[in-house]
């Protein structure tokens, strides 16, 4: 067994963390020994969302896998579609129904809503209502911006504890990460070996794969790991919480495995010269109820 990965503490004293499993377009079939497979091999953090239409395995997976529920943070993401106060209260419920349990670890707004900020600003007052009932021990945002962020912060009470966003070495978001430095919010990585670049993302005739470049590869020759290992010990350099998708058995276990080693502060700014501040993905400040159609 690899892991357990260390804990990083969020604004309101929850320890969550530095890596876990994601599941986003995980098959169902596959999602539940995915879980079960990533919790053997020391994963303590699942992260899914209602719109992967994968809940309900996962929440399988955690329940055959043995460790309490205690042991396991788990995280899942309001829709757009169930954006607004009373119907984020409903979805909120669904996805607990869906995962099996009687409480959610982090709950998350999955984009921010541009045409229609309100709504966002609407459901996540949702979200610290759920906090305040104890139903949540902890909630944030996705694919927020800086801009985005204080105007949340603005017009409601609790700071989120999370932002989620696309994060790897091609789009390492340097301002963004100091922005949530300042206000105490932990940046959580989505893609984080850079999968989004790898298969073409918006831009497939730009794809590139961060697996394949020199200063990774010769990294991963130097300390006798794989290049996914090197991005995400760097993810960990840095303080970011990552996570990394599989359903691999052999990759997940690869995935956790980055605990033995340390990466220097000059190999650590060696890949962060390699951003190019171009997304993979969606921006976040087009995103709209048709984006995803």
């Amino acid at each position: 067994m690899n892991g357990p990965a260390p804990l990083l503490t969020l604004n309101n004293g929850v320890r969550m963390p530095a890596l876990g499993l994601g599941v986003y377009q995980s098959p169902r079939d596959e999602t539940v020994p995915a879980v079960t497979t990533a919790i053997e091999n020391g994963y303590r953090l699942i992260d899914t969302a209602a719109a992967y239409g994968n809940e309900k395995e996962v929440g399988e997976g955690i329940a055959r896998s043995g460790i309490g529920r205690e042991d396991i943070f788990v995280i899942t993401k309001l829709w757009l579609t169930d954006y607004g106060y009373d119907s984020a209260l409903r979805a909120f419920d669904t996805s607990l129904t869906k995962l099996g349990l009687d409480h959610l670890d982090l709950y998350l707004l999955h984009w921010p809503l541009p045409s229609a900020y309100d709504t966002t600003v609407a459901s996540y007052k949702a979200a610290e209502k759920l906090l305040a009932d104890g139903r949540v021990r902890a909630i944030g945002v996705c694919n927020h911006t800086p801009e985005r962020l204080t105007d949340l912060m603005a017009r409601t009470d609790v700071v989120p504890a999370v932002n989620q966003v696309e994060l790897h070495p091609y789009f390492s978001q340097p301002e963004l990460r100091a922005f949530d430095v300042r206000h105490g919010i932990v940046t959580q990585s989505w893609s984080p070996i850079g999968g989004v670049t790898r298969y073409g993302g918006e831009r497939p005739d730009k794809a590139k794969d961060p697996l394949q470049e020199p200063a990774i590869t010769g990294l991963a020759e130097r300390y006798g790991k794989t290049p996914a290992q090197i991005i995400l010990r760097w993810q960990i350099e840095h303080d970011l919480c990552a996570i990394p998708k599989s359903v691999k058995p052999h990759r997940i276990a690869e995935n956790i495995g980055v605990f033995d080693f340390s990466l220097t502060p000059h190999e650590v700014a060696a890949i962060d010269a390699l951003d190019t501040g171009a997304r993979g993905g969606p921006d976040p400040d087009s995103v709209g109820p048709d984006t995803f159609s």
